[in-house]
């Protein structure tokens, strides 16, 4: 017969407690949403700055195949469709933070990314 953990006979302790920040080991439960926010507005931050480092190496692979394409029109061509997704990208990075906004104002959280003042908003008391 198998022993599983759910038969263990011992106690095992809190299983489930999270490790460093994530686990909010000795915190209040109510500092859980903004801890949640830090660790979100971090994960935009990260990847709205991969995006522009993105952008900004496909700019530059893009102008120098332009400028070593020497005629080739397939080597022009791969260029400037480089330029065109790097500048495709840098607009739908930028209009996604409006969007985000503007829905945000929308539906009348005007900091829809600010997680404890949301819970409160939406908490009933």
């Amino acid at each position: 017969m198998n022993n599983l953990i759910a038969q263990a006979s011992e106690n095992l302790g809190s299983p489930l407690k999270g490790i460093g920040p994530f686990g909010l080991e000795g915190a209040d439960a109510s500092t859980s949403p903004t801890t949640f926010q830090s660790i979100l507005s971090s994960i935009v931050g990260i990847i709205t700055i991969i995006g522009f480092i993105w952008f900004v190496i496909l700019v530059i692979t893009g102008a120098i195949g332009i400028m070593t394409a020497g005629g080739d029109k397939q080597g022009l061509e791969s260029a400037r469709k480089k330029l065109t997704s790097g500048l495709i990208g840098l607009v739908v990075l930028i209009a996604a933070i409006f969007i985000v906004g503007l829905i945000g104002t929308i539906i009348g959280v005007p900091n829809l990314l600010n997680i404890p003042d949301l819970i409160n908003r939406v908490s009933i008391y």
